[in-house]
């Protein structure tokens, strides 16, 4: 059975389409070994690592209540400032302990808890590759991007120890959304704030690369990309207040870092799906909805795995790379001939 290392984007509701192209890239025979992603692409990357089949992915989310992932708090229940408070106080509108708790019962469910229970024995002395799982967030306090579990350490955690569904509550931490995740820099004691990994990588498909010219397996990027001339439908973010207005922003912010990927036409490695005009936040979305994002899904990775050729992959890569190096080797021959004229000849200012 071949293998393959999978990336998946950050999208919230839209992870849905996600799970359409996880089923499709098992039907090809593909069996997955390190995987990642960013927020919602977090919680699918944890499902599969714990080892949940795409079916299996297919029934908890057409009997998941998507709406109790916007669990209030009790100052949110406060008549009319609620949400200021909560937002001044709690730096977020929403608890998010529904969704780690769902998170952590499913793993359970799969005999998973804690990062140790995903480490790859063959894998297990390369900090890279030791863990099946690598989850994106970012410390705002730091302005530093965040792979867990290695760089938990920085805050005084065993990587081995780091729980789960902690680790993805970290990565679906949506500012002014969901309350961050606080933690305390080791040695300084330095409070942090934690959030959606978006914010700083919300695709990150360099993660498993290590340069060499011959992979041993593909990475494939799972990547959520709105495209209104073909789904007929633009997504438009309802702003209706202040609150609305920072997600929006936020949100925004993701899904133009999804436009450049695109245009930037670099990724032929990645399955980019439409995502039907579903929003990030769209937690009421009704079931035929999420039905048309799910086979939005299945057809976008039907079609990239119809012309898919790793050997053929693998040759460009190659090339590229060559013409890469070709080119910093001009530069600098180029830099060095610059600075012997400019000590050789006085005329050179």
């Amino acid at each position: 059975m071949p293998r393959c290392d999978a990336v998946f984007e950050g999208g919230g509701v839209k992870g849905i389409g996600l799970v359409g192209a996880v089923a499709v890239t098992e039907d090809m025979g593909y069996e997955f070994c390190n995987v990642a992603g960013t927020s919602a692409g977090a919680i699918v990357a944890a499902l599969v690592a714990a080892g949940y089949r795409a079916s299996e992915l297919r029934d908890i989310m057409r009997s998941l209540d998507y709406t109790q992932f916007k669990d209030e708090g009790l100052l949110d229940s406060i008549p009319v400032f609620g949400r200021v408070l909560s937002l001044g106080l709690e730096k977020g509108i929403y608890e998010g302990a529904y969704l780690e708790d769902w998170l952590r019962e499913k793993l359970a469910a799969k005999g998973k808890r804690t990062f140790k229970d995903l480490i790859i024995d063959e894998l297990h002395d390369a900090p890279k590759y030791r863990y099946k799982l690598q989850v994106i967030a970012a410390d705002v306090s730091r302005g530093k991007m965040l792979v867990l579990p290695r760089d938990i350490q920085d805050y005084g955690i065993a990587p081995d120890d780091l729980d789960i569904a902690r680790a993805v509550r970290m990565s679906m931490s949506i500012p002014f959304f969901y309350e961050p995740v606080t933690l305390r820099l080791g040695g300084t004691g330095k409070e942090c704030f934690i959030v959606d990994g978006g914010v700083l990588s919300n695709f990150p498909i360099y993660l498993f690369d290590d340069g060499s010219p011959d992979p041993p397996w593909p990475t494939f990027g799972y990547l959520l990309a709105e495209q209104p001339d073909v789904v007929g439908q633009e997504v438009r973010h309802e702003v209706s207040g202040p609150f609305s207005l920072l997600a929006s922003l936020f949100l925004t912010m993701l899904e133009a870092h999804d436009r450049m990927y695109i245009s930037n036409g670099a990724f032929v490695r990645t399955i980019m799906i439409p995502t039907v005009g579903v929003k990030t936040t769209e937690f009421d979305l009704a079931p035929d909805r999420a039905e048309a994002l799910y086979q939005s899904g299945v057809k976008a990775a039907e079609e990239f795995f119809r012309t898919w050729d790793f050997e053929r992959y693998k040759a460009a890569f190659r090339q590229a790379a060559e013409q890469n190096r070709r080119e910093a080797i001009l530069t600098a021959a180029v830099a060095r001939h610059g600075d012997l004229d400019h000590h050789t000849n006085p005329a050179v200012t």
